[in-house]
């Protein structure tokens, strides 16, 4: 069955950045749209940035300029690169990757952002 690991959470300050990373198998990620979500306590869930198998790549308004998503075709990975983290941003972060019109969802990582 198809698996998407994500990693690359953890506690850090304002300011900070933190990249993670989601690797993905047993599905053909080269065609694969992968998004990236994130839930906060109390929020419903919401869309943070996608990229396609062509490499386009879409963000939350609210977000841009401090987000990037990008992806590894040959590592089977895509990424999102966090910089100037809020407190807002702390959320369980999830990917997801969508082929065939069936999306497939990851466990979801930990991103803790304070003082």
């Amino acid at each position: 069955q198809v698996q998407l690991v994500e990693s690359g959470g953890g506690l850090v300050q304002p300011g900070g950045s933190l990249r993670l990373s989601c690797a993905a198998s047993r599905i053909i990620f080269s065609r694969c749209t992968m998004d990236w979500y994130r839930q906060a306590p109390g929020k419903e869930r919401e869309l943070v940035a996608t990229i396609t198998s062509s490499g386009g790549t879409n963000y939350a308004d609210s977000l841009k300029g401090r987000f990037t998503i990008s992806r590894d075709n040959s590592q089977n990975t895509v990424f999102l690169q966090m910089n100037n983290l809020k407190p807002e941003d702390t959320a369980v972060y999830y990917c997801s990757a969508k082929i065939f019109a069936v999306q497939y969802w990851g466990q979801g990582t930990q991103v803790t952002v304070s003082s």
